[in-house]
C-alpha cells in the first residue's frame, strides 16, 4: 500500500464537487492499493486521471480524480478532482496549474 496525500486543492475540489467522506475514503484506499491507476495526462508533467465511481451513477457519470506519482520512494498525490458532468477534461490552463504545483 502506497502512502497517499490529499492536497489542499483536492480536498476543497471534492467538497466542491460533493464527494462524501465515504467516497473520498474509498478513493484514497483505491489509489493507495493502486498507485499507478489511470491515464497520464500530456501536458501534466505525469499527472494522471483516474476514474472514480459516484455512488449510485458509476465510474461513466463520476468523478476524474488527478494524482500524481513519481516512485515507491514517495507518496500519491490527490491534486483535484472534477465531476464528468460539468467537465470532462482537464483544460490548457489546468494542466500548466499542475504540471507548476506538482510536489507542493
Amino acid at each position: 500500500m502506497q502512502t497517499v496525500v490529499e492536497t489542499p486543492e483536492y480536498l476543497t475540489a471534492s467538497k466542491k464537487a460533493g464527494m462524501t467522506d465515504d467516497e473520498r475514503k474509498n478513493t484514497v484506499d483505491f489509489i493507495a492499493a493502486n498507485p499507478e491507476a489511470g491515464d497520464i495526462i500530456p501536458g501534466t508533467g505525469g499527472c494522471r486521471k483516474v476514474r472514480i465511481a459516484k455512488d449510485g451513477k458509476g465510474k461513466s457519470g463520476g468523478y476524474r480524480v488527478i494524482t500524481y506519482y513519481t516512485t515507491a520512494q514517495n507518496p500519491v498525490y490527490l491534486m483535484t478532482v472534477i465531476t464528468k458532468g460539468k467537465q470532462a477534461n482537464l483544460t490548457d490552463a489546468q494542466k500548466n496549474d499542475l504540471r507548476k504545483g506538482k510536489g507542493k
